[in-house]
């Protein structure tokens, strides 16, 4: 009915509206609308945990932000005094051993960060040096950053300081400042060691035997159970490999340190929840850190001394400031042991020369502070009897426990070493160190020293309540090496004499055993009887530990008379433990009965003292240079741990 409307005309434009008073800002607003209103659906209870969340993650970026901030500040923050007292350098013991060429197999020592305290050096060392070339071989101080090994790291560092190890020159590892040195200039220079003889060969070849069975079956582990070819853990510390560092160094043994120095880089940690031994873990871990610091002049190990030198210090907390026997390094708690309230005197009063060393070093003086109130009050106790000591303290009282029994074996002997080796170590400044001394030696004549029968064997017995025992521990067999170095540094030659008489009676205490090896306790014959020797020994005493003491004071006495008897004795005793100890897996084990060569029953256990210092003392010993190791620039500790003797004030 009606014409279709006519198509719309095409316009070539747009059209655009403009809204004024609004803005596109890419649907932003919508956004932070639409989130907002996301925000306001969650429950109460979902909003909570979000915020908790981010409230945990805000703080814990703010402490890492203050922590770095502050390592960074560290460094640049000394004083001037500070900057100038920095550590002296350890001596180096020179290689006995030429060094491999291998590049790959050369441990490295690597400079760090510089610690927050400043460290001061030795103050003038009694220390040889170690050979014409010791001025090449000294480390430059540095301060660098801590940061990864790999290879593009040591191309952007191409200046680093290198480390002289046994004639090899080694890159630093990061994560250790070495120190200068700065110690006193010897009195004459050792000349670089002839190779090892056939002897010390025969003793390499023994530790590198125990080293292959610690490395494969208990690596990083306290010790090897070498017979069923697994570990034992004590204190979880790795005391084998410590216990063996400065071993290694002084038998050349350039790859295996270089392999036990990563390990303590990269895996010792004390951050850990486990009770120590205050005594057992300052003479093996913090004496073997040192030496092991003196003799390769690497500071990573005093950096991890320091470290467990602060966890041991809780243990000094007591009301007598005689020391609880155990201590957690990770809870810092110090306690008696299970057994009785008391500690022994052995075990409060062996621990001095390694916390004296740990204060020299780094100056902090809290270590020997705590380590000689120890030892004063002791001296001014009642109790002994001429010079001799009870073998329990008590840590409430102060006061000697279990009075009137008297012995030089277990948990009383390395006080008379200990009273000894202070006295040398501080430069024999310290009278009432050697008084004590020369004291309890009379005392051990007077009242411990018997002759045997029928041969007249000179030994040191017992004495409970008036009561001798005719008893005597192996443990004592270190009194020979003791008295020879107490008559060396000046005091009463008979010393020397009586220290002769006892060494003949601890190498019996081998010889007169079936397999050449002595008892850990033995009791001697006093009447004369047919057919009856002089050493007697009980079913229960019968086994042997691979103990250290025959061949430590046979060190002392051939390096200070000369008499190669003492090298033909150790000589015996090496070919016993490598006739009746030696694993063929690897390692070497105590056994149970030194009386039966034919069945010496394997305990399977090799203690971390066999490395640390049986075999260590056999390779000194056969060594015809005194200057390895001078008895005028070294001490050793009681785990055969070589610290440096200083100089007189």
């Amino acid at each position: 009915m009606y014409p279709p409307a006519p198509p719309a005309p095409h316009r070539d434009f747009i059209s655009v509206t403009l809204n004024f008073g609004q803005s596109y800002d890419g649907s932003k607003s919508r956004r932070r609308r639409s989130c907002w209103r996301k925000w306001k659906q969650l429950s109460r209870l979902q909003r909570n945990v979000i915020l908790l969340v981010l409230a945990f993650l805000g703080l814990g970026g703010l402490l890492s932000y203050i922590s770095v901030a502050d390592q960074w500040k560290a460094p640049n923050g000394r004083s001037a005094d500070e900057q100038r007292m920095r550590p002296a350098n350890p001596p180096v013991l020179p290689a006995p051993q030429k060094a491999e060429a291998n590049p790959e197999n050369v441990p490295g020592v690597l400079p760090q960060a510089t610690r927050r305290h400043f460290r001061r050096g030795p103050p003038n060392l009694q220390i040889r040096a170690p050979n014409k070339d010791s001025e090449d071989r000294r480390l430059d101080a540095t301060q660098r950053q801590e940061g990864t090994e790999d290879a593009t790291q040591r191309e952007e560092h191409p200046q680093r300081t290198l480390v002289s190890w046994r004639g090899a020159m080694i890159e630093p590892e990061q994560g250790t400042d070495v120190p200068a040195r700065k110690a006193e200039a010897p009195t004459r220079t050792q000349n670089q060691p002839a190779p090892p003889n056939e002897r010390q060969k025969a003793v390499i070849d023994a530790f590198r035997h125990a080293w292959a069975g610690y490395r494969k079956f208990a690596w990083g582990h306290d010790e090897l159970k070498p017979v069923s070819r697994s570990y034992s853990e004590w204190f979880g510390l790795g005391l084998t490999l410590i216990d063996s560092l400065d071993t290694m160094w002084i038998l050349g043994l350039k790859k295996e340190f270089g392999e036990a120095r990563r390990w303590v880089s990269k895996k010792l940690r004390f951050e850990k929840d486990v009770d120590v031994n205050l005594f057992e873990s300052t003479i093996r871990v913090l004496g073997g850190l040192l030496s092991a610091y003196h003799l390769s002049g690497d500071a990573l190990f005093l950096q991890r001394a320091e470290d467990f030198g602060n966890r041991l210090m809780p243990a000094f907390q007591t009301p007598s400031k005689i020391p609880y026997s155990d201590v957690n390094i990770g809870t810092g708690v110090a306690h008696p042991p299970r057994w009785t309230s008391d500690s022994t005197v052995a075990e409060v009063t062996s621990i001095q020369l390694e916390f004296r060393e740990l204060s020299r070093l780094t100056g902090v003086k809290k270590f020997q502070e705590a380590a000689e109130e120890v030892t004063r009050r002791v001296h001014a106790l009642s109790g002994k009897k001429d010079g001799l000591v009870p073998m329990f303290i008590s840590t409430h009282s102060g006061l000697f426990t279990h009075l009137g029994v008297f012995t030089l074996g277990a948990r009383a002997d390395s006080y008379y070493e200990y009273l000894l080796k202070q006295w040398i170590q501080g430069g024999k400044q310290d009278t009432q160190l050697r008084d004590d001394y020369l004291e309890a030696v009379e005392g051990i004549r007077k009242h411990l020293l018997r002759r045997s029968e029928p041969s007249k064997l000179t030994f040191v017995g017992e004495l409970a309540h008036g009561r001798f025992s005719a008893k005597m521990d192996h443990l004592v067999c270190f009194l020979p090496g003791t008295l020879a170095l107490g008559a060396h540094h000046g005091l009463p030659a008979d010393h020397m004499e009586l220290a002769r008489a006892l060494m003949d009676t601890c190498y019996q205490m081998n010889r007169q055993m079936e397999t050449g090896l002595s008892p850990e306790i033995v009791h001697f014959n006093l009447h004369p009887q047919k057919a009856q020797k002089d050493v007697q020994v009980k079913p229960a005493d019968r086994h042997n530990l691979l103990r250290p003491e025959t061949a430590e004071s046979l060190f002392y006495l051939y390096r200070l008379t000369g008499d190669p008897k003492y090298q033909d004795w150790g000589w015996a005793l090496l070919q016993s433990f490598n006739t009746y100890t030696r694993v063929p897996s690897g390692g070497y084990s105590s056994i149970s009965n030194v009386q039966d060569p034919h069945n010496p029953q394997p305990r399977d256990k090799m203690e971390s003292f066999f490395l640390g210092e049986t075999l260590k003392y056999l390779y000194l010993l056969f060594s015809d240079d005194t200057d390895l190791l001078s008895l005028d620039a070294y001490v050793f500790n009681t785990e055969a741990h070589p610290l440096p003797i200083w100089a007189p004030a």
